[in-house]
């Protein structure tokens, strides 16, 4: 019989916090940069030709791809407020194992985690 153990899960809200206090820290020297970053990321998500749930839905596949655990949690979280649905990450998820095999499947941990503690329905 096989034991699985469903208690190990990755704390992604501690991933999405040290993303914006990375952002804050570079910030102290390097005010522009962020302002700049920040400005561009906001332009870039804005609805457009495509919705910002759709936008942050490719981000999370690219995050995936990526493999980037940062990436995942703050576009998962931002998905979810712009309304994405957990059906929604994770089809989005799987795209990106489409493009990446098997080391993107294993990220999508992540994602599930995220999912979980982030409150996606």
């Amino acid at each position: 019989m096989e034991n699985h153990n469903h208690d190990i899960h990755v704390d992604m809200e501690l991933y999405y916090k040290r993303f914006l206090d990375l952002m804050e820290e570079v910030k102290k020297e390097n005010p522009k940069y962020v302002e700049s970053f920040m400005e561009f990321y906001k332009a870039t998500e804005a609805p457009g030709a495509l919705d910002t749930k759709t936008k942050e839905l490719i981000s999370i596949a690219l995050a995936v791809k990526a493999q980037c655990e940062y990436c995942i949690a703050f576009h998962t979280k931002n998905a979810i407020l712009a309304g994405a649905t957990r059906k929604e990450i994770m089809e989005s998820a799987f795209v990106a194992t489409l493009m990446g095999g098997g080391p993107c499947v294993a990220f999508m941990r992540y994602v599930v985690d995220a999912c979980d503690q982030f409150g996606a329905k």
